[in-house]
């Protein structure tokens, strides 16, 4: 399917041949026939595109000031290795849909296939959009009329926020797309109406719709709206102009009546005049998207609505009004289409963005496309003689860590849920086909090992359909969530007797093979590793137990491997401590404490409340009279040892080892491959871990 993306990295805008997405359960898949293009939004992606590094710096100070401190945890090379990933990675664009649905996923209900429905899907030929961000056109609202849906709440979710009555002066700064419905919205809502905008074209646009209107560089806009309203002010201003000036805020303060209240749904500066909005008690507040549930997953994505006699107006709400709106005729939008583009001819309407007069482009889709899951993007010039890899999951952890060093491996697929990120990593590292779908993997003969780097809660239904299939599999950790997902996995690889491993890196360091070298397995030890991990926020998915499994299976998983390889020895109990005084199995803040079957001590701390100019991770082993300390794998450092005092390299955390291994052992064979009991002792661990927190007790592995 084509669908158009912006390169940060070029600048350029692309309409790009891609895998169509999967339908997932809680989405629709959805054909599209028609998508409107933000003209505001989207030409400050693709200006930002187009700026050099430099300019992208000032743009976003707070990234800049990330960077600075990566660079001191991690150093200056692999930190502009992140950047540069990150600004290769593609951007889709848009997010006015109208479509057909043609799927419909498991747990959706409310939606029929045929039905006509709007969301805030990209500028695609097929997307799939959660059922929670979608509503059901009415049929008296024509395609075209429907793409305004979106941005159209954008404005309706502000003037919530405003809570106009009826008779108040409203003003709105700003007479683009979302401006000028946001006025006939007022205007339907009983308030008078003054429009403020320095195009024109637009103020006369607005007219045509009973707005009164008045151009800023042609007459005072404070003067303007004081003599409208008796000298008292507006009742409220509605900011949806984007611009860099503070300016507007400034006006925007003197123009409204004492106690006033002022909106802002556009980008402004926002350097405040203390004076302005003191002397008269000001209420400013920034609106947010759609409207409540924006940006929440468990609305968004697990489709939980808010009840209806609590959260009266969320987004999808919004979108449903909106389009009642329409069809009532109360707000006029098809006079507001300057152009309709086929997809093909896209250039017409970002070639010249920024610089046209245009209020709404309409891009119009082909009725006769199909939905493909495989693209081919390189053709093999040789026969395959060998069996190829596939990775299943083009996140971070692909196109940073994994592809840079399997860059010269056989990899025949890689696979994504919208296809998007698949198709651009394949063709920066020329792998043949991206898909998104996993099937196509499963059912390919050439295929003899799959790499699965998706979120953790698919790692083990991937890997079992992977095993029954006669793949080798690599998983990325952890292996499983639970004990049941780890006894059928367990189960299927001994019945189809496959290779299984999980990437456990840690133990391919340079840095902890230095350190196996010199500590006997005969020797007892006491082994402390510290984790740095740094903050992430509650709302990200690694901390759901039922996607991420939260970090202590999900990521410190890694440090009991690695402490199990220096000990030679399998865990036989653990317990946790937990910071807080009723800590959740979610924790990322804990004190693990292992023993090993051969007598070895453990501790991990895994915390997460740290600097992160500091070190991100540090591993102690006292044994025999001997201490060996390894500082984040550059520097190691040995007391107490002849011959080994220090030990210096790069920051390698053994990826880079354990990758080239995989490169030259497909199948994996040979010292990539971890010993299964390993890693089911490891997984095992993991799980005692949290429950072991319930009690505050030792736990038997």
């Amino acid at each position: 399917m084509k669908q158009i993306i912006q390169s940060f990295k070029s600048g350029d805008t692309i309409l790009e041949e891609v895998p169509a997405p999967q339908v997932s359960p809680g989405q629709l898949l959805i054909k599209t026939t028609r998508s409107l293009v933000s003209l505001g939004t989207e030409r400050m992606l693709v200006e930002f595109g187009k700026a050099n590094l430099i300019q992208k710096a000032r743009k976003q100070p707070d990234k800049v000031k990330m960077v600075l401190d990566k660079i001191k945890a991690d150093g200056l090379m692999p930190t502009l290795e992140t950047v540069f990933n990150k600004l290769g990675q593609p951007l889709p664009l848009g997010y006015c849909n109208v479509g057909t649905v043609i799927g419909i996923g498991e747990e959706v209900t409310g939606f029929s296939i045929g039905d006509r429905v709007a969301s805030n899907g990209p500028h695609a030929e097929f997307v799939s959009i959660p059922q929670n961000l979608c509503a059901i056109i009415p049929d008296q609202v024509t395609d075209d009329e429907a793409a305004f849906t979106v941005i159209g709440s954008i404005g309706l979710q502000g003037i919530r926020l405003l809570k106009p009555t009826f008779g108040e002066t409203i003003v709105v700064t700003g007479l683009g797309l979302i401006g000028l419905i946001t006025a006939q919205l007022l205007k339907a809502n009983g308030c008078n109406v003054i429009g403020l905008d320095v195009d024109d074209s637009k103020l006369k646009l607005a007219e045509s719709f009973g707005i009164k209107t008045f151009n800023p560089l042609k007459a005072d806009p404070i003067k303007a709206v004081m003599s409208l309203t008796n000298g008292i002010g507006a009742d409220g201003v509605i900011i949806s102009a984007s611009s860099k000036s503070d300016d507007i805020i400034s006006q925007a303060a003197q123009m409204s009546r004492k106690r006033g209240r002022i909106i802002l749904v556009g980008v402004i500066g926002l350097n405040l005049s203390r004076a302005e909005f003191y002397e008269k008690e000001l209420t400013f507040q920034v609106s947010c998207s759609y409207g409540p549930g924006r940006y929440d997953d468990d609305y968004e994505q697990k489709g939980k609505d808010y009840p209806l006699p609590f959260v009266r107006w969320t987004e999808k709400r919004n979108f449903e009004a909106l389009l009642n709106a329409i069809a009532s005729k109360n707000i006029i939008v098809d006079a507001l289409i300057t152009e309709k583009i086929p997809l093909d001819n896209y250039l017409e309407i970002y070639g010249q963005i920024g610089k046209s007069n245009s209020v709404a482009s309409l891009l119009i889709f082909s009725e006769s496309s199909t939905p493909t899951s495989k693209v081919q993007v390189t053709k093999k010039e040789k026969e395959r003689k060998e069996k190829a890899l596939a990775i299943v999951g083009a996140g971070n952890f692909t196109k940073m860590t994994m592809l840079p060093v399997l860059k010269n491996a056989d990899i025949k697929y890689i696979v994504s849920k919208g296809g998007l990120s698949a198709k651009s990593l394949a063709d920066k590292y020329k792998i043949e086909f991206s898909s998104s779908d996993y099937n196509d993997l499963l059912l390919d003969k050439e295929v003899s090992t799959i790499i699965i780097t998706t979120r953790h809660n698919l790692h083990a239904d991937m890997a079992i359909k992977a095993i029954e299939s006669g793949k080798n599999v690599f998983v990325e950790k952890p292996l499983a969530l639970n004990q049941n997902e780890l006894n059928q996995i367990i189960e299927a690889k001994e019945k189809f007797g496959v290779n299984v491993t999980v990437g456990f890196n840690r133990r391919f360091s340079p840095h902890v093979e230095k350190i196996k070298q010199f500590t006997p397995t005969s020797a007892r030890k006491n082994m402390i590793a510290t984790m740095n991990a740094g903050f992430i926020p509650e709302n990200v998915w690694i901390h759901d137990l039922k996607v991420g499994g939260g970090r202590i299976i999900g990521e410190a998983c890694h440090f009991i491997d690695l402490l199990a390889f220096i000990s030679g020895s399998e865990v036989s109990s653990i317990c946790m401590n937990a910071l807080g005084t009723n800590p959740e199995t979610t924790t990322d803040n804990a004190s693990i404490l292992l023993k090993f079957k051969n007598g070895d001590t453990g501790v991990i701390n895994y915390f997460s409340n740290g600097s992160k100019a500091y070190s991100k991770e540090r591993l102690e082993v006292y044994f025999d009279e001997k201490t060996i300390i390894m500082d984040n794998y550059r520097v190691t450092r040995a007391y107490g040892i002849k011959g080994f005092s220090k030990f210096k390299s790069k920051l390698d955390k053994g990826h880079k080892k354990q990758f080239e291994l995989l490169s030259k052992n497909p199948n994996l064979e040979g010292e990539l491959l971890i010993p299964f009991e390993d890693i089911v002792n490891t997984t095992k661990a993991s799980f005692a871990a949290i429950e072991s927190l319930k009690n505050n007790a030792w736990v038997s592995v």
